[in-house]
């Protein structure tokens, strides 16, 4: 047995456990960022396109708002048990940003002030939203296959 097999006294496999791991760590990093954010643009020019640099990406208060936000969705959403729907969530919502990101980026409306960096990161957070959302279920051994 592997260690993503391996079983806990609760009969469950640590993969099970996966989506809600990766939910919880996403949602985590996501609330730093928000807050990490404000740290950098206060919440003036709430939805300028010209954003602050933070880390080689552009933020503004309304996409520290949107981090702030969808890491504290993430995070008690992978406590109540619904990673899934976090992934899910993140694929839609991200995958939205990202092809608005290819069309955003420089103009004069992008209200999340966008730059290149940040929409490799947006298609980036989509499929790992899907990957969330698509990790395999495994069923307990001896359980109702029906």
């Amino acid at each position: 047995m592997t260690a993503l097999t391996h079983r806990s006294a609760h009969g469950h496999s640590w993969a099970q456990d996966i989506p809600r791991v990766l939910a919880g760590i996403t949602g985590a990093i996501f609330l730093v960022v928000g807050i990490a954010g404000f740290a950098v643009t206060g919440f003036d020019n709430f939805a300028s396109e010209h954003g602050e640099d933070l880390l080689g990406f552009h933020v503004n208060p309304m996409h520290n708002l949107v981090h702030v936000l969808l890491g504290g969705v993430g995070l008690v959403l992978a406590w109540i048990k619904l990673a899934r729907l976090y992934g899910w969530l993140l694929f839609v919502a991200y995958g939205l940003t990202f092809i608005y990101g290819l069309f955003a980026i420089n103009e004069s409306w992008d209200f999340l002030a966008l730059n290149v960096a940040d929409n490799v990161l947006h298609g980036g957070t989509a499929l790992l939203g899907l990957v969330i959302a698509l990790w395999p279920q495994h069923r307990h051994e001896g359980a109702d296959r029906t």
